[in-house]
């Protein structure tokens, strides 16, 4: 990475998707999602990047725009490293960042894989989220999700967990399985947990305790995967992370862009921890990228554009329970 020649043009702006229904976690229910674009122009070339603001930690579309703007006055010519050296991790960093892999891609006449040393991408299998609800309802949502889908994620709460995945496999029953806990196992013996959900073939449990309390797993034997979600966000966190975790969920926005995430899987896969790559609610815009990390990745949840009510025109395909680059 070198600076360029000239200042660079940056402009930021937010735009809301409504959600196709409403989508359900612990937290709370989202009927739309405001998301960031960043555009970068060399004068001749354009970058464009989108990414979705992290509301629980405090993020906005609009502090985001506002971010960015601050950003690009303080550093008229900036770098990607520029960005991981003096703009903090979050969704102002990872639009900006995605917008200068675009615009470097351009400008090369490059695909992104071969830019960022990726894997050559082909279709990836990608989870599709079961929102959190009353096991009848979840057990409907898992029935039709299955008609298209292989892969399911469900959300849970820490209460009603057992009902609620026997229902998704009662509508499901060859579906694979993946469970978000949320933060919401601080409770519960974490172990006995694991070992009840091992009989509907779960496959992955993600962040079973809140970020900063993963010394509750300490010496935990699960015969289920462990996944940090919300307590990985950096690849300075592995470290930590690799003694309670079998696995890391690696997201743009968390990190605050592609050149952070891919340093995250670096990290992870030096410290013998699988890789999923997975999504806030987004449009196939913010999809691309991770896509392309993705093509590393053992587990992929990438359905965000799935879960609006509407998509982008240029937008990523899904069809048969996969994700693939559109035509």
């Amino acid at each position: 990475m070198t600076l360029p020649a000239a200042p660079l043009s940056v402009s930021a702006s937010a735009e809301r998707w409504p959600v196709n229904g409403s989508f359900v976690i612990s937290r709370g229910a989202k009927t739309h999602v405001d998301v960031v674009i960043c555009t970068v122009s060399d004068g001749t070339h354009q970058g464009v990047g989108e990414a979705t603001p992290i509301y629980y930690e405090g993020e906005t579309a609009e502090n985001c725009v506002a971010a960015i703007e601050d950003f690009a006055s303080a550093y008229p010519q900036f770098d990607r490293l520029t960005l991981l050296e003096h703009m903090p991790r979050g969704a102002a960093r990872n639009a900006l960042d995605c917008a200068l892999w675009d615009l470097e891609c351009r400008e090369l006449d490059q695909p992104l894989w071969l830019h960022a040393s990726l894997p050559e991408p082909g279709p990836l299998t990608t989870a599709f989220t079961i929102s959190l609800g009353d096991p009848a309802q979840m057990e409907v949502d898992a029935r039709a999700a299955a008609d298209t889908h292989n892969l399911l994620k469900l959300k849970l709460s820490g209460s009603d967990d057992h009902a609620r995945v026997a229902a998704v496999h009662r509508g499901a029953p060859d579906a694979r399985l993946i469970v978000d806990a949320n933060e919401s196992w601080n409770d519960l013996d974490i172990g006995a947990e694991a070992a009840a959900l091992a009989q509907w073939g779960v496959e992955l449990i993600e962040q079973p305790v809140s970020a900063g309390r993963d010394d509750l797993l300490a010496g935990l034997r699960s015969p289920i995967p462990l996944c940090a979600d919300e307590s990985c966000h950096t690849s300075a966190d592995i470290p930590a992370l690799a003694p309670y975790y079998q696995a890391v969920n690696i997201k743009l926005d968390k990190a605050g862009g592609l050149t952070e995430a891919i340093r995250i899987a670096d990290a992870a896969e030096q410290a013998g921890l699988k890789l999923m790559v997975g999504c806030m609610l987004s449009t196939s815009l913010a999809i691309r990228p991770a896509f392309a990390l993705a093509q590393r990745a053992d587990w992929v949840d990438l359905d965000g554009p799935l879960l609006l009510a509407q998509d982008r025109a240029d937008a990523m395909h899904f069809a048969g329970g996969e994700v693939m680059l559109g035509p």
